[in-house]
């Protein structure tokens, strides 16, 4: 089995990607486990809880075919708490550990980076090559941790993945992100507020968005910066689509955030990938597992809520 080392293994995305490649792989994970740990103990998985700021000497075994890079500090408000703490997680950590990862031989250094990149956009297909125009110091950690990464492509294989907003059940739930925060408001309030509407934001299933890695993992793909969403749709229109599964009623109230964008992922179509899950997956999972009083929302599915009162309060540990 080839050997993977993921950062932020205990996270979103990373709980479930790990959770799914345990009969593909044998896994070194590292993670703060700020938000908890959901994954099961396993012969093939090694989990270290541990900051990736402070990672020294060779810790990424030897023989290890690629890392995937998913430790961050998650989304605009939360980057903006400590921007300090932003900068050393989401940039210069990152440098430590791709040169670490170049050192040992590693293969492929893939890392998530994030649609929001593009801030702004009236183009009717945001493709990888236009200009990033950031508008929040997230967007900026996650600009400059590209192009820092880039720069080392002569050295080790580098992709970075631009993901869409991410939807669906995980074993480590987040309800900040908008499919499934409003489908949640949708079930529990039996309302949802729209904030804004206009807005239109690209998404992707969050198996869809571990089968991205998989596919980069698994296949001889160019090196380079891929777009990862399929679903391109307002906040309004996202709010009706709930609203045709679950009983419900919608109020719009004035919003402060412009980011409008699209996202055409051809580049990654191009390549073989092919989507196989879509929004309305994502509701009735999450409404199938309310409904059968299996689903977990509690204040660590609420990343900035979270990081202010277990976080920042000197609780890390």
């Amino acid at each position: 089995m080839k050997k993977l080392f993921i950062t932020g293994g205990c996270g979103y995305v990373g709980s479930l990607m790990i959770q799914n490649f345990l009969d593909k792989y044998t896994i070194q994970n590292i993670d703060t486990q700020w938000f908890g740990n959901k994954l099961r103990n396993n012969d093939n998985l090694i989990n270290i809880k541990k900051d990736i700021r402070s990672l020294r000497g060779e810790f990424i075994e030897k023989n290890t075919h690629a890392v995937i890079h998913l430790a961050n500090i998650a989304n605009d408000p939360s980057v903006e708490l400590d921007q300090t703490l932003s900068w050393e997680v989401n940039v210069l950590a990152a440098k430590n550990l791709i040169e670490k990862s170049i050192n040992v031989g590693v293969k492929k250094f893939i890392y998530a980076s994030s649609g929001s990149v593009y801030g702004v956009k009236n183009e009717t297909k945001v493709t990888e090559d236009l200009e990033l125009v950031p508008i929040s110091t997230y967007n900026k950690t996650k600009m400059i941790c590209e192009r820092l990464l880039l720069s080392y492509k002569d050295k080790i294989d580098v992709y970075i993945i631009r993901p869409a907003t991410v939807c669906g059940l995980s074993p480590r739930m987040r309800f900040d992100v908008s499919v499934n925060m409003l489908t949640l408001q949708a079930l529990k309030n039996k309302k949802i507020i729209i904030m804004g509407g206009s807005q239109t934001r690209p998404n992707i299933h969050i198996k869809d968005m571990i089968r991205v890695y998989e596919h980069i993992l698994t296949n001889d793909i160019e090196q380079g910066i891929y777009n990862a969403g399929f679903e391109n749709i307002s906040i309004l229109d996202l709010g009706n689509k709930i609203k045709n599964k679950i009983d419900c009623e919608i109020k719009i109230i004035e919003s402060n955030d412009p980011r409008s964008y699209r996202q055409c992922s051809d580049k990654l179509i191009k390549t073989g990938f092919e989507q196989k899950f879509n929004i309305d997956h994502a509701i009735d999972e999450i409404s199938d597992a309310f409904y059968s009083k299996n689903l977990i929302d509690d204040d660590s599915c609420y990343t900035v809520k979270w990081m202010k009162d277990k976080v920042l309060n000197g609780q890390r540990n």
